[in-house]
């Protein structure tokens, strides 16, 4: 199955027969609240995803702070989304596919042919595609989701994940070595964790980069294809990006949803700090 779809695959399979559904998954850590922007231009026919309300589960704190939706939830989103058996499912934004990636990664595990946009709203206004303003109010639809294995791993298992795996922290460096203060309670990293932000799979233009790039980045940390894979960030909400890039490279990875901020939260656990996975351990 593939996991990207670009502006002119998209035209191409919208002139087919084929159903396409659109999903604009307009979000930000700077900007949460995507529905304005969605409703000033979106892709003809998108409907609006509302990321912290659809695509996380509120009122939880203790699991992190976007923990991933209950599957009753995602499947009452899913059909007032209109998503009906045999659609083409699309979801793109406008901030490096890094939130579209979240519901690429949630609906594909529940069976959902789903793509992402490669280079998002960016790249369909720049291929002249036109924009859509208001908002769409689809027919509610049939698609059932199956309940399966959501490829995710808990705060017990990320502590253990290094002894047989690779962790991967995809934040920035300077989050990841603990130098900068962010949101959090206290800076750091999971100790065992090896660095590799999401940025560096992103081009200038918001695309994915290459595959051989993907690749030679992993094999940099010492990731290799057969070596079990778990990520994390700081929200949840980037590490999925970074699962799409290596899915995209043919590497399946895990996602640990709490992430840096259930990890920080949660007393006794240890922090690592420094450039190295295990430098400067110390108590939460």
């Amino acid at each position: 199955m593939s996991h990207l779809i670009d502006v002119s695959e998209l035209q191409a399979a919208l002139d087919a027969d084929r159903p396409v559904r659109l999903l604009d998954v307009r979000w930000r850590l700077d900007e949460p609240e995507g529905r304005l922007p969605y409703l000033a231009g979106h892709l003809p026919g998108a409907v609006f995803v509302d990321l912290e309300g659809e695509l996380s589960q509120r009122g939880h704190p203790e699991l992190g702070r976007y923990p991933l939706p209950e599957l009753a939830d995602l499947q009452t989103s899913v059909h007032h989304w209109g998503l009906n058996p045999g659609d083409l499912v699309v979801a793109y934004d406008d901030n490096d596919s890094v939130a579209a990636a979240r519901a690429w990664w949630l609906l594909r595990r529940r069976g959902v042919d789903i793509r992402v946009l490669d280079g998002g709203l960016r790249a369909w206004i720049a291929a002249g595609g036109l924009v859509q303003s208001g908002d769409v109010v689809a027919r509610p639809g049939a698609l059932e989701l199956t309940d399966a294995d959501p490829g995710v791993i808990d705060i017990h298992e990320a502590a253990q994940f290094p002894h047989h795996g690779a962790l991967i922290d995809v934040r920035s460096p300077q989050h990841y070595r603990g130098s900068v203060p962010g949101t959090d309670p206290i800076a750091g990293h999971i100790p065992g964790a090896i660095n590799l932000p999401t940025l560096s799979h992103i081009a200038p233009d918001g695309r994915l980069r290459p595959v051989e790039t993907i690749l030679v980045n992993l094999a940099a940390i010492g990731v290799t294809p057969g070596v079990p894979v778990a990520v994390y960030c700081g929200a949840g909400i980037a590490s999925a990006h970074s699962a799409l890039a290596f899915a995209v490279a043919g590497i399946d990875a895990l996602i640990y949803p709490g992430s840096w901020s259930q990890w920080s939260r949660t007393r006794g656990r240890p922090v690592a700090r420094g450039r190295t996975p295990d430098q400067l351990v110390v108590g939460s």
